[in-house]
């Protein structure tokens, strides 16, 4: 958001707080990208990117705007989530695994997007995975070398021909 959209914002905040007493938790703009820059663990560089409108032009005229250039400011979201995961201030405050809640009445209760079905889905399929893999993984750890000693102790070669390219 600009900075002057921000002071715009906290112009208004101010407004509706000056009744109670109370103000605002950043004077400007400059105070709140201050206070974003000097958070722990918020050493995400700045990136940028410009935008112009490309889409059809109306027959009648064209607007300021179709011409202007925006840029657009951002950090890597990928990097914000893997910092607000490893902030020691957020232990235990918010849910990192899916889950399904019930009132007493046996109703799904959606809390957050964490009790919401498609995450639920989507961490449900992926246990599913692992656990296929894992017993697929202990099968073969643990079944293949008695499959080994057992075409070890054939005594036909002809068996042993036929089965060892199984197992390599």
């Amino acid at each position: 958001m600009s900075a002057g959209d921000i002071n715009t914002l906290l112009n208004i905040w101010t407004s509706t707080l000056a009744t109670h007493g109370a103000e605002p938790p950043f004077r400007n703009a400059d105070e709140l990208y201050n206070t974003i820059d000097s958070t722990p663990l918020g050493d995400i560089p700045w990136e940028d990117f410009t935008v112009t409108y490309d889409g059809d032009t109306p027959d009648d005229a064209r607007l300021p705007w179709m011409d202007a250039e925006y840029e657009a400011w951002f950090r890597n979201p990928e990097w914000l989530v893997r910092n607000m995961l490893l902030n020691p201030d957020f232990k235990d405050e918010f849910d990192c695994a899916p889950f399904h809640e019930y009132d007493k009445d046996g109703n799904h209760r959606f809390h957050n997007f964490m009790s919401g079905d498609w995450v639920w889905k989507q961490g449900v399929r992926d246990i599913f995975i692992y656990i296929y893999i894992s017993i697929a993984n202990h099968i073969f750890r643990t079944s293949l070398p008695r499959i080994q000693r057992r075409m070890g102790q054939c005594s036909s070669r002809s068996s042993l021909a036929v089965t060892k390219p199984l197992f390599p």
